[in-house]
């Protein structure tokens, strides 16, 4: 998601014959059309790339199909930053997709009320897939609008600010979420999201940056790894390694929504084709 606040948008009126030009209205000053210098030492281009990409695997190097490298810094900027992420969410989804197939769940309810959910009837219905689709609809949209709230902070260029940061598309370093304490919440918060009991605080900058290239290569494996499990469980048989190991999932795993869910147009998009 690219955030608002970094996306241009201004109107410059054409001068007029016989009259002044007219002044240039925007929302805000950093909106604009106009480029603006990468004064900035994160990775830019082609051979900052391949810098990285020698210390993350010395043997492969720079594996670039999709031309990202002849691209501009801000794009550069913003798939380094998307690979961060996913492999930060699939890190989790794997650990998670592990946890959930070997039957681990909270001992406690998760709804409460006389018709209550408990952890372990969600966990009855099956493989995780089938776990998420359990879920009542108000703990999916609850998950779902969190998960926003916290995309919609990491890119605002105003909350990166209080942080010391810039926008990745602007300069900024790729992964860096900004802290939710110095965000200017009017009530107390006593976590940030990134580093909560602050165990990396003092670290040295030689050890941060060794610790984001085994990040990277940690969440490569992860997105690997957690899509395989996805495949074997949705066509048994297509990873011939996890054969019999992953239970068999019949929904439709690209849609946060079941049938169950009573939600405008989920049963209208759970028919449409696939292809």
């Amino acid at each position: 998601m690219l955030s608002l606040t970094s996306a241009p948008l201004s109107l410059a009126p054409t001068a007029v014959m016989g009259r002044a030009s007219a002044p240039k209205m925007s929302f805000a000053d950093e909106f604009t059309f106009d480029s603006k210098p990468w004064s900035s030492s994160e990775i830019k281009d082609k051979a900052g790339l391949e810098a990285l990409a020698k210390k993350l695997n010395p043997t492969v190097g720079l594996w670039d199909p999709l031309g990202i490298a002849e691209t501009s810094p801000e794009t550069i900027g913003w798939f380094r930053h998307a690979e961060i992420k996913h492999g930060r969410v699939a890190m989790a989804a794997f650990v998670g997709y592990i946890v959930q197939s070997n039957g681990i769940c909270w001992p406690w309810a998760l709804t409460g009320g006389p018709n209550g959910v408990m952890h372990s009837d969600i966990l009855a219905a099956g493989g995780p897939a089938d776990q998420w689709d359990a879920l009542p609809t108000a703990s999916k949209l609850q998950i779902l609008l969190f998960v926003g709230g916290l995309e919609l902070w990491s890119e605002n260029s105003y909350v990166l600010g209080l942080s010391g940061e810039k926008h990745y598309m602007r300069g900024g370093k790729p992964g860096f979420f900004p802290s939710i304490k110095k965000g200017g919440i009017p009530h107390p918060v006593p976590f940030d999201l990134f580093d909560p009991f602050g165990l990396s605080k003092n670290a040295s900058p030689e050890k941060k940056a060794k610790g984001l290239l085994a990040e990277i290569n940690n969440g490569r494996l992860a997105m690997l790894g957690i899509m395989a499990f996805v495949s074997e469980s949705k066509v048994p048989g297509s990873v011939p390694a996890l054969a019999g190991k992953i239970a068999p999932y019949s929904g439709e795993v690209m849609a946060p929504f079941a049938a169950s869910d009573n939600l405008p147009f989920v049963a209208d998009m759970l028919k449409s084709p696939l292809f």
